[in-house]
């Protein structure tokens, strides 16, 4: 397994729903580090009644360079707080990485830190 670490900043544009209870944005990431390129994706997110309870999923497609190859690849984002408690899940998708990448497939982590955002990644070639 590989590890790479680094930094993203991130916008995230709301989007008018008015049809459901949930949350809706667009994702805009520039990654800096080993992992280098743009990550473009969607949100979906519900808070809750309940403080600090809320839950979301996201899809989000990378472009650039990971540890100097050229591709792209699909990570899903699972996350939840339970009052206040956060637990999150960012994998590959399976067979999504395309070019220099293809057969890639492991997870990411991240950590906010002074608002700052940080990246491991975790991967390997199958």
């Amino acid at each position: 397994m590989n590890t790479l670490n680094g930094t993203f900043e991130v916008t995230m544009q709301p989007q008018q729903d008015d049809e459901f209870s949930v949350g809706r944005m667009t994702i805009g990431k520039i990654y800096s580090g080993e992992l280098d390129g743009v990550g473009k994706g969607q949100m979906l997110s519900h808070r809750t009644q309940v403080e600090g309870s809320a839950g979301y999923v996201a899809i989000e497609t990378f472009t650039g360079k990971v540890a100097g190859k050229s591709g792209s690849f699909v990570l899903m984002h699972t996350g939840t707080m339970n009052k206040g408690v956060p637990s999150l899940v960012i994998d590959i998708v399976p067979d999504s990485a395309t070019d220099e990448l293809s057969g890639m497939a492991g997870n990411m982590s991240i950590d906010i830190k002074d608002g700052k955002h940080f990246y491991t990644l975790n991967y390997h070639f199958q």
